[in-house]
This record gives structure tokens, C-alpha cells and sequence, in this order.
């Protein structure tokens, strides 16, 4: 896993907040998790592919990535101007994913990267008609189920970083090739 980690370091250009090599067991998947997106607290539950329910429960996402033994998660740490700062962390939340799509090159084939917040390909989602971008779609940490603060522990990250900031998580399944 070293040389693939080294990969993505130097693909990030020195962007990471923080970052750490996991193995599967070391990530949670919770149904209390999967009972805040049923609660659609963003409003996207149900109506997006890359949500629940259709993107599976937990205990199928956990099936689904048990193939994947390695992880490596990142965050990116970004200054807004207060708590209510919802342009501000839009704008982080763009600037994060420049920083996936600088490592998705350096990724082992076969990985699957999993981002912060819902997918934004589109300005609306085409469900319940075919993804219109299946190859582009982006699917979230906690979308499938996976217990963010949980895993910011076992990787020794920090999930916050102070007032009037917002982190980022990105979690990357690294493929059968890695190296």
C-alpha cells in the first residue's frame, strides 16, 4: 500500500489536511447512519441515484466493499466565515473535490471513491429516469452508510478542526491492482 499512498501524495500536490491508510475492518457501517439519510435532513433521500435508498443499505454497501481489504482516506480543512457560511463551504466543497479528481489518476484500477456530500453533477438529478452521467456521478461516505466520526477515530484524523471551519472527508476502496 505504500507505493499506492505515495501515488496519491504526490498526485494531491501537498493539498491534504490530513490523511491515513485503513483496512476494512477498521470502517463502520451503521444503520443509524443510513436512519439520518431516511430522515432527509438534505432532502435528497429518494430522489437521486446516488442516495439512498438506491444506492443500498448499509449491510449491502458493507458486502459490496468487504472485496476492497485497503482504504485511504483524506480531509480537506477550509476557512469560512462563520457557522452559517453555506457560499463558503459550497465553495470548499468544490475546491475538495478538485483535490479527488487530482488523485483519481494516481488510483489503482478498480477503486472507488467516495466524497463529501451528495452528487452535484447535475444541477438535478435525472432519477427516476437512467443517470445521465453514470461515469461522473459522485456517491457520498455517508450515503453508503459509513460512520464518518467513527472512522476519523480508527484513522486518528481530526474531524473538526476549530471554529468557523469546515472538513472534508473522501474515503477511496483501493483496487485489486494496488501495489
Amino acid at each position: 500500500m505504500r507505493k499506492t499512498t505515495e501515488k496519491i501524495l504526490e498526485a494531491a500536490q501537498g493539498r491534504f489536511w490530513e490523511y491515513a491508510e485503513v483496512g476494512f475492518g477498521d470502517i463502520e457501517f451503521s444503520e443509524e447512519v443510513a436512519a439520518a439519510c431516511r430522515a432527509n435532513y438534505c432532502g435528497n433521500y429518494g430522489k437521486c441515484w446516488q442516495c439512498p435508498p438506491n444506492v443500498g443499505t448499509p449491510e449491502e454497501q458493507k458486502k459490496r466493499f468487504s472485496a476492497y481489504p485497503q482504504a485511504f482516506v483524506f480531509t480537506t480543512k477550509h476557512d469560512v466565515e462563520d457557522s452559517f457560511d453555506i457560499e463558503g463551504m459550497a465553495a470548499a466543497r468544490v475546491e475538495h473535490e478538485r483535490v479527488e479528481d487530482m488523485i483519481r489518476p494516481a488510483l489503482p484500477e478498480g477503486s472507488v471513491v467516495l466524497g463529501a456530500g451528495g452528487c452535484n453533477v447535475c444541477e438535478k438529478c435525472a432519477y427516476p429516469e437512467p443517470c445521465r452521467f453514470p461515469e461522473k456521478a459522485r456517491s457520498s461516505v455517508e450515503a453508503c452508510g459509513i460512520n464518518v466520526v467513527s472512522l476519523a477515530k480508527t484513522a486518528k484524523i481530526h474531524y473538526t478542526n476549530g471554529e468557523n471551519t469546515v472538513t472534508y472527508f473522501t474515503l477511496v476502496f483501493l483496487g485489486a491492482n494496488e501495489t
